[in-house]
């Protein structure tokens, strides 16, 4: 059996740990295959393109455009009937993968609409990032 064959493999995706520390800081960060550079999104032990296990975490600018929207009306607290409507956006990033967000502060979206990252404090341990309209 060879090294490589013992090692564990990375966990790859949102709720991994590189991508919450990177949140913390405002920045966002995203698993890249270290071999041929692409997205390893979807999240998966090896790379979706060249198979490699090789996987290394880094900064996106968190720009891109909206490829389809949704607004989605879910209650707020079970205990409260009132709905409260979001948008869902899945975003073409610049960099190359898609992510699913949500945008805040506008309620007028369109295909192709250029959006990018911002991160809300939620609390002092929990930064959420979302998407707002590019300027």
């Amino acid at each position: 059996m060879s090294t490589t064959d013992q090692k564990p493999r990375p966990r790859i995706g949102p709720d991994s740990a590189p991508f919450w520390d990177g949140c913390r800081r405002h920045e966002l960060r995203l698993p890249f295959c270290a071999d041929c550079g692409k997205p390893h999104l979807p999240p998966g032990p090896v790379c979706p393109h060249c198979f490699s296990a090789r996987l290394e975490w880094r900064n996106a600018s968190g720009r891109g455009r909206i490829s389809t929207w949704v607004i989605v009306h879910k209650p707020w607290f079970p205990a409260f009937a009132a709905e409260i409507p979001y948008n869902v956006v899945q975003v073409e990033l610049d960099e190359g993968p898609r992510l699913t967000a949500n945008v805040v502060g506008t309620n007028e979206l369109s295909v192709g609409q250029r959006v990018e990252v911002v991160f809300d404090e939620i609390d002092a341990e929990l930064t959420m990032p979302r998407f707002r309209l590019a300027p």
